[in-house]
């Protein structure tokens, strides 16, 4: 059974590198569904974090082969119980002066901000899991959506472990 899977990579900070990893990605017939993609700490490394869906047989092969790429240094799978993952969603919606109070008591029950206002349309920016990114596109579709846009998931291992530690030597 597929279901959604976080994979985490430490990699050189070079260029080309995420066109070579996505393009390997989608060649195994994955599709990814979101992608976030910084410079660590140290210059030399980036951190990519890939969402997909896959079953675990699928990603087991899928993180291999990844390792063997010369510019991974680690490769490892976030699970949701033990890591902390966070999106960013920015969306905006049309809607007249009189629901203003309406999506604002939605904002204040999902702690969402409102990042922009005029006339006739708010921007409103939230953080969290891409559950609950999820669930707020859902319960604001009543409502005229035109734009949205939402960042990859970013995350991190809880507690002591560190992606370094898991750095080919």
């Amino acid at each position: 059974m597929e279901k959604l899977k976080y994979i985490s990579m430490l990699v050189g900070n070079n260029s080309g590198v995420l066109t070579r990893i996505s393009g390997l990605i989608s060649r195994r017939g994955y599709n990814i569904e979101s992608l976030s993609v910084c410079k660590t700490s140290d210059d030399h490394y980036s951190r990519m974090t890939i969402s997909l869906y896959g079953s675990e047989s699928d990603i087991t092969q899928l993180k291999s082969q990844l390792d063997k790429q010369v510019e991974v240094s680690a490769v490892t799978e976030l699970l949701e119980e033990s890591s902390v993952l966070r999106e960013l969603l920015l969306i905006k919606i049309q809607l007249e002066p009189d629901k203003r109070t309406e999506i604002l008591e939605i904002c204040t029950i999902f702690k969402a901000k409102v990042s922009d206002l005029s006339k006739q349309s708010m921007v409103l920016e939230l953080t969290g899991k891409p559950s609950k990114i999820d669930a707020f596109i859902n319960v604001l579709r009543p409502y005229e959506i035109t734009e949205l846009a939402r960042s990859g998931v970013s995350a991190l291992h809880r507690g002591n472990c560190v992606i370094k530690s898991l750095c080919k030597q």
